[in-house]
């Protein structure tokens, strides 16, 4: 989403796009829109309730690692710090500007034919914010290090972790301010006023007993109460992925009406982008940045893969062994720091193995789809994955605003004929949303026609 449109060569100093890390984009791209739109009838691919780690959450760390590697490649030359500067801020403000009108209430597309949002209610944290925070953070860092660390690196398989030192000295430091305030900040207990009008409770006020240090349960997390004092709750995101848990619902994992016995919790507000959680995603950035930074350095496509697959290893049994030790579980709504071992992980082995397929292989044509959507990614997220160009078909319709040619083709064309709800879904995201755009865009491709931020 938040692409960078210069990108270096594998080697030398043509300049040309990595055709792996468009695809990989692309492929993050189509992941977003499959579980958003086909999630609630798959539970098993949507974001996690609590503790897990579904197809869903891997969705961000992919993003954030994309756009560490594009920083590596597109600020590898860099003539003017202060005209480098002013880009990467003009950018981080149009990042922010695309995420507060698209996830912050004002949009109700696609299900809903209007528009505007309470500002009291507006909520201020998203996707593109956390984007816009990680980027403009690791870009900053980037170009004012640039002098520091030499273009030929010394022999050595721990030289490129040497010269790029500022980058893990900042990565360390975030993850010690994170797991201080995760573990160290006391929360006491905390109470809300319920706005959701269809519950039984709305406009009540709710209490919340906590009165503990270090607990990563839902109700008395650290990464909720910095959020309640900082954004306070009301610009908070209402419809949290908690509400699919057993605690909430006896129809869990699968949304459902709110269990009698529910705690007052249930009923709370909770970021899943705050401000503490991001702040720990910036380490995936920081983790992105280095695999670019092996592609500047390191000239050898065997060299590159080795490097890669075992730091994505490295990453992946750590994280693991952190969850499965229960130290600390896998958690996407806080972003610990197993879940960005594991995110992380998985992003430089999927990365490896599209470099391997498409950049020495030349495998390209099969993935062309993808990488025509991963060159037009911030269109495909607008008028896709956050259902704008939906909302324009829904707006005309016959008779009732649920009779629209989009309801129609679901029902239709892809339920009927697979006589499964559930599949028909899946198939219509397949076809008629990831592959249209995947269309879409290769026609944008052919008239050179992009989204560029």
């Amino acid at each position: 989403m938040a692409e960078i449109k210069v990108e270096r060569s594998l080697a030398g100093n043509n300049r040309q796009r990595l055709a792996s890390l468009d695809i990989f984009r692309g492929l993050t791209v189509a992941l977003m829109i499959l579980v958003d739109d086909a999630g609630g009838d798959w539970p098993m691919i949507a974001h996690a309730p609590w503790n897990g780690c579904n197809l869903a959450d891997f969705v961000m760390p992919f993003f954030l690692f994309i756009v560490g590697v594009s920083i590596a490649l597109s600020l590898k030359r860099i003539s003017n710090k202060f005209e480098a500067c002013k880009k990467v801020c003009f950018r981080t403000c149009k990042l922010l500007f695309w995420g507060l009108l698209l996830q912050g209430g004002f949009s109700h597309a696609p299900d809903e034919l209007s528009y505007g949002v309470d500002v009291t209610m507006m909520r201020f944290c998203g996707i593109l914010q956390r984007i816009a925070l990680s980027y403009l953070v690791v870009a900053l860092i980037e170009i004012f290090t640039k002098d520091l660390h030499e273009e030929n690196l010394s022999t050595g398989r721990l030289s490129i972790f040497k010269s790029y030192y500022c980058h893990w000295i900042v990565g360390v430091s975030v993850l010690v301010i994170y797991l201080a305030t995760l573990y160290g900040t006391y929360v006491p207990d905390w109470e809300f006023v319920v706005n959701d009008k269809d519950s039984i409770l709305y406009g009540k006020i709710q209490s919340v007993s906590c009165g503990v240090r270090g607990k990563l349960n839902p109700p008395c997390n650290a990464v909720g109460y910095v959020d309640r004092q900082v954004l306070v709750i009301n610009h908070m995101y209402h419809h949290p992925a908690w509400r699919r848990s057993k605690a909430f619902t006896d129809d869990s994992p699968y949304e459902g009406a709110l269990r009698q016995d529910a705690p007052s919790w249930c009923h709370a507000p909770f970021e899943p982008e705050g401000i503490l959680s991001s702040i720990s995603a910036i380490l995936s950035t920081i983790i992105g940045v280095h695999f670019g930074h092996i592609i500047i350095h390191l000239q050898g496509h065997l060299a590159r893969l080795k490097h890669w697959i075992s730091t994505g290893l490295v990453f992946l049994t750590l994280g693991l062994t952190l969850h499965f030790t229960h130290l600390m579980p896998l958690n996407k709504q806080l972003y610990s720091f197993s879940y960005i071992c594991v995110t992380s992980g998985a992003a430089a082995l999927v990365f490896s193995s599209l470099y391997s397929l498409v950049d020495v292989l030349e495998w390209k044509h099969m993935f062309l789809p993808l990488k025509w959507i991963g060159m037009n990614a911030m269109l495909v997220y607008v008028m896709g994955a956050e259902g704008i160009l939906a909302a324009f078909f829904n707006g005309w319709y016959y008779r009732h605003p649920h009779n629209t040619l989009i309801t129609w083709i679901r029902e239709h064309v892809f339920i009927r004929v697979w006589h499964s709800k559930r599949v028909g879904v899946l198939m219509y995201v397949i076809f008629a949303e990831i592959l249209f755009w995947g269309l879409v865009t290769g026609v944008f491709h052919r008239f050179k026609i992009y989204w560029k931020l």
